[in-house]
């Protein structure tokens, strides 16, 4: 398998460890994950949203997403792009985060 393949599949399994300190779902579920790519340099770039602009924890998600991504083996950097383009909205739940928040 590609090795870029490989470390976005690992990104995924990883992002699914970290929930949002509000609502008992993983942030890849949640639908705050717009973009993972792993580029020529082994830099893990990450564009990602939040719930709300305000959230208090935004700081501390950001930390701990960089933070357990750098500890993929084989990525380099890992670069998070945060934005609110498109703004979060509950369309971008998964299923299975409707299921788990009773939304189905």
């Amino acid at each position: 398998m590609d090795k870029q393949i490989k470390i976005e599949q690992k990104a995924v399994k990883v992002l699914k460890e970290i929930f949002d300190p509000e609502i008992p779902v993983n942030i890849y579920d949640l639908g705050l994950i717009y973009k993972i790519d792993f580029d020529n340099n082994s830099n893990l770039n990450i564009d990602m949203t939040l719930t709300a602009p305000n959230c208090p924890m935004a700081d501390d998600l950001v930390m701990q997403v960089n933070q357990k991504l750098s500890e993929i083996v084989g990525v380099n950097l890992v670069n998070i792009n945060l934005t609110f383009d498109p703004p979060w909205d509950k369309n971008m739940l998964s299923e299975e985060a409707k299921l788990e928040l009773g939304l189905l």
